[in-house]
């Protein structure tokens, strides 16, 4: 019997081996007389693809060659020349087999194990039925499964002409009649594979995909890199940059009149957004701004040819553009023209169709994100000052109702222009005391700014507002814990009543704050704010007793990390006594191993007068750079900690970081280049061990040794300023707190959580 199956399965894989095609060759196209695709415009009547039946022994062909498939039977020659066989049985029949739900699975099989030339060819030969088959349910699966091994023939060289002209006729197909293409929920992802195709990136690239509503905001508050640095994604393939523009701008050309529809629908809207997120990527480029400055006012209804600048804009669609950004998918489409439009097209959409309608669009609730979107793309400082204008006065009604957002934008925005000019530094200031106004009243202690903006929908939602207390059991609300991140980024001299308010806090309360993972980011933004040692003190204490529970939570060991970085010697002392009491547990969590070592638990606990001795010879060392380094206008309010603020500094983030790392490793303290995943130790840094250094080292051959780096370093760098243009020199004010983070290497981003998503109806 055993016999007699093997006899049975070479027979069956031979029948199905040697099937001869019996149609033309692929070069001839599909079968004359074939029903193609037929174009039209959205206005004409539709005439749709008759889908005929499958041949029943076709059928059975291959159900064949899935059964050989499966069973794992066919070697890696043989299953090229099935591959090659059976796509030559597909020829005139590309629609009817590609839209079956069955064969389609056996298809995307045979087009992921053929070469290039039958691949190309199977392509060209459903060329003209392209769209239809698009637009399939199964028909779609078929169509990204070859444009993603398109990709992999790339890799050769020899490929790139058939495949560019394979890509052409199928551009040329869609760009004759794309609206239904891409108001198609199948036929839309389709259509961002091939842009994604000819862009030469993945095809499941972030770059052609909206980015989560998260990320965004993080963004906008200015808590992540640009999108423009993040979508700088390397080709994984060679791009057709030709092909690319000429289907970007004949996709809209020939869908100008039909805007409309583009403009409200959510399928097309994606496409849209992937238009977008692929010039963002072109605008690196020379000479994209120009494709931009047609594009955008179609998008926006313009009928005009573009007449130059300060003309691109017609007076007559701008009433349309304002109610059309009330829709979920326009304003999704509008944000993305925001960010990627060029300087010249902002100023006059700012100035044409958003000025004097900020406030109305904000209580939207869908306009209010167009609005959060427009204020952190923000080209200058007169527009800050023109938005203020509008919006200042209304920090306490948008807060009432829900459109927080607008006003985190509104102060990130600010932060992301701090140029120390008078004019935004004032503007700053306003937003400051609008904020505070705006949940604390006059006859209220400030003491309550910061608990409240924590808050903020328990507090706005709560009838008797003066009566408010301190929720139990309440999680923090994201967007308060991002606001006030943003806020202790100013200086302090612009931000006394928060300082006095978070200081203030009740010890139970800082304690509730540092277990939320965004309260705890609020202390730790705090921490690393210029304000004074003496109030970071007042803080940090109140804390006392509870650094060990916090080290146990993920998110709270960062604020402990920062506690101890601005703690005073005795401070610094108290939390390495209440890590050490619980250094059995929290070694077995996923962050205890990278804090024990931070801190030098262990050195802490064989030798407390060296680890002292140490702390202090660290922390004075610190002192002496930043007197050294730092300006003249904030020594004054750094006593106990080395932090930064926003004034200008001698240094650029760089040096910092370099003299951070000589510091550290000269008191035996190498910073280790790890996460908080709990990576090994590099071998060399073992021998870095704290009980190699006696009193009689750390107290003078270190700090004889740190005090001639220091020098020799300052001597360096002073004569490499010389000369360096104004421009340069303001580059090198970024705050030392950037360099210190960066120096922390912590795989924690800056993102708020789910509950900030977008909730658009």
């Amino acid at each position: 019997m055993g016999e007699e199956n093997q006899s049975y399965k070479r027979g069956r894989k031979k029948k199905v081996l040697d099937r001869k095609a019996k149609k033309e060759s692929f070069s001839d196209g599909p079968k004359k007389g074939e029903k193609s695709w037929k174009h039209h415009n959205a206005s004409e009547p539709q005439t749709s693809v008759v889908r005929k039946q499958v041949d029943p022994e076709l059928v059975k062909y291959f159900s064949e060659i899935a059964n050989l498939f499966e069973s794992n039977e066919v070697e890696l020659e043989e299953r090229s020349v099935l591959c090659r066989n059976a796509l030559e049985e597909t020829r005139g029949k590309e629609f009817e087999l590609a839209t079956d739900y069955i064969i389609s699975h056996t298809l995307q099989m045979l087009l992921e194990g053929c070469d290039v030339d039958h691949l190309c060819g199977f392509l060209r030969g459903c060329a003209e039925v392209f769209p239809a088959v698009a637009m399939d349910r199964s028909g779609s699966h078929v169509a990204e499964t070859a444009l993603k091994s398109l990709t992999m023939h790339l890799q050769d060289e020899q490929a790139y002409s058939v495949v560019e002209e394979t890509l052409r006729m199928i551009c040329k197909v869609i760009v004759e009649n794309p609206v239904d293409v891409m108001c198609n929920c199948y036929g839309s992802h389709v259509l961002r594979s091939l842009l994604c195709v000819c862009k030469g990136v993945p095809l499941d690239s972030s770059v052609f995909h909206r980015a989560k509503p998260s990320t965004i905001l993080a963004e906008r508050l200015n808590f992540n890199a640009p999108r423009s640095d993040r979508n700088n994604t390397p080709n994984s393939h060679t791009a057709f940059p030709d092909l690319l523009m000429s289907l970007i701008s004949g996709m809209l050309r020939c869908s100008k009149n039909d805007i409309k529809t583009l403009q409200t629908d959510q399928y097309s809207s994606l496409v849209l957004q992937a238009c977008f997120h692929l010039i963002t990527a072109l605008k690196l480029l020379t000479g994209h701004d120009q494709e931009l400055l047609k594009i955008i006012p179609i998008l926006l209804g313009c009928s005009k040819e573009n007449v130059g600048e300060g003309h691109l804009i017609e007076m007559t669609v701008v009433r349309d553009v304002l109610e059309l950004m009330k829709e979920t998918a326009y304003s999704h489409l509008m944000e993305v023209i925001l960010e990627v439009a060029p300087e010249s097209l902002y100023n006059e959409m700012f100035t044409k169709v958003y000025k004097n309608s900020l406030f109305e669009l904000s209580t939207h609730h869908c306009g209010n994100f167009v609005i959060q979107a427009l204020i952190s793309h923000a080209r200058n400082q007169d527009q800050m000052v023109l938005i203020w204008e509008e919006l200042g006065a209304k920090f306490r009604e948008l807060l009432e109702m829900g459109r927080s957002g607008v006003v985190a934008a509104l102060i990130a925005a600010c932060q992301r222009l701090h140029t120390h000019e008078h004019k935004i530094l004032f503007l700053i200031l306003l937003c400051c005391q609008a904020l505070s106004a705006a949940v604390c009243s006059t006859n209220e202690s400030p003491r309550c700014i910061v608990p409240r903006i924590l808050f903020l929908e328990s507090y706005f939602s709560c009838g008797d507002k003066l009566n408010w207390n301190w929720p139990n059991r309440v999680k923090m609300q994201v967007i308060g814990s991002l606001i006030l991140q943003t806020v202790f980024r100013f200086q302090s001299e612009l931000i006394q009543p928060y300082i006095s308010s978070i200081t203030s806090m009740e010890a139970d309360h800082v304690f509730e704050t540092a277990k939320d993972a965004g309260g705890g980011r609020v202390i730790e933004a705090f921490l690393g704010s210029n304000a004074s040692g003496k109030q970071k003190h007042r803080l940090v204490v109140k804390l006392r007793g509870h650094f060990g529970e916090l080290s146990m939570h993920s998110s709270g060991s960062f604020t402990v990390e920062s506690c101890f970085t601005a703690g005073s010697l005795s401070l610094r002392e108290a939390i390495a006594s209440e890590l050490l009491a619980v250094q059995t547990e929290l070694s077995k969590t996923k962050q205890g191993p990278y804090l024990l070592r931070k801190l030098d638990i262990d050195g802490f606990a064989a030798r407390p007068d060296q680890w002292k001795l140490r702390q202090s010879s660290k922390q004075s060392t610190y002192k002496e750079f930043y007197a050294t380094f730092g300006s003249s206008e904030t020594n004054s309010s750094k006593k106990d900690t080395f932090v930064a603020d926003s004034s200008k500094h001698a240094l650029n983030s760089k040096d910092i970081k370099t003299m951070r790392k000589e510091i550290d490793h000269s008191l035996g303290f190498a910073t280790p280049s790890m996460s908080l995943s709990g990576s090994k130790r590099h071998p060399e840094k073992e021998d870095q061990r704290s009980e190699k250094y006696t009193k009689h080292e750390t107290g003078d051959d270190v700090s004889k040794g740190k005090t001639m780096k220091l020098k020799k370093k300052k001597d360096q760098i002073f004569s490499e300023k010389v000369g360096a243009s104004s421009k340069g020199a303001e580059n090198a004010t970024k705050p030392f707190l950037s360099a210190d983070k960066t120096e922390k290497k912590r795989h924690r981003k800056d993102k708020p959580s789910k509950s900030s998503k977008k909730s658009k109806a």
